[in-house]
């Protein structure tokens, strides 16, 4: 795993060496290394406990938060049917930024060795170990940082009654956007619509690294002219 002036040792701690790699990390990073191994990203015990997570802690964590909010709304006046209905309204509204992020952040190119660092951290990882069950649902403390952002900007987009109720369905949607993540890769599923997200993603990962964006749906993709061909439109020219 060598860029033309470093070569990246797998068996040292990875974060604070990737960087080093300037204008090669792009295309070392998304040349993946397919074992369920999970690499050492710090030498500090204490930082590396923060870089692995398993699975059911997200919900575990999460959905408790994001029905105690939606729960604040209906006890400010909302209507029931309002609460439902906005509920879902936030988390259709998460596949949006679960888009944006995964387009716009996720795959950010960057060359610098602060640049090369922080990619890595937040996604890099992910294609290069894609198989890597510990790094593949979000921290709960970077969530955390995530929703305490998106908490604030509510308070601007939203009402006093509406806030909660939209962040806590946003809160259901990421839940869901990070099960069904986990689930594409580690999975078996037996369900048509499931196989095709499956499949969807995995084609990001391994065919068309710079389209397929979308985990629970395809929606934005198709929105955003982000859809990747099919193997059979590309043979077709």
């Amino acid at each position: 795993m060598a860029g033309k002036e470093y070569t990246v040792d797998l068996n040292k701690p990875l974060v604070f060496q990737v960087g080093y790699l300037g204008e090669t990390y792009q295309e070392w990073v998304h040349t993946p290394i397919l074992t369920e191994e999970s690499p050492r990203f710090f030498g500090s015990d204490f930082m590396e406990m923060f870089t692995r997570t398993v699975w059911w802690v997200v919900p575990v964590v999460w959905l408790p938060v994001a029905f105690y909010f939606i729960k604040m709304s209906y006890t400010m006046g909302l209507a029931l049917p309002v609460v439902a209905i906005l509920s879902v309204f936030g988390a259709f509204v998460w596949t949006f930024l679960e888009y944006c992020f995964h387009r716009f952040l996720f795959h950010l190119d960057t060359n610098s060795y602060w640049g090369n660092t922080f990619h890595y951290l937040i996604h890099g990882c992910h294609h290069k170990h894609p198989n890597d069950g510990l790094r593949l649902v979000i921290p709960p403390a970077e969530a955390a940082i995530l929703a305490l952002m998106f908490w604030n900007l509510y308070g601007i987009l939203f009402t006093l009654s509406t806030r909660p109720v939209m962040f806590g369905g946003g809160l259901i949607g990421y839940v869901i956007y990070d099960m069904i993540h986990f689930y594409v890769h580690h999975g078996h599923p037996t369900k048509q619509s499931i196989k095709t997200l499956k499949k969807y993603h995995l084609n990001h990962h391994f065919r068309i690294q710079n389209k397929g964006f979308g985990i629970t749906t395809t929606l934005w993709d198709r929105v955003f002219g982000t859809l990747p061909k099919t193997k059979a439109a590309d043979r077709s020219g």
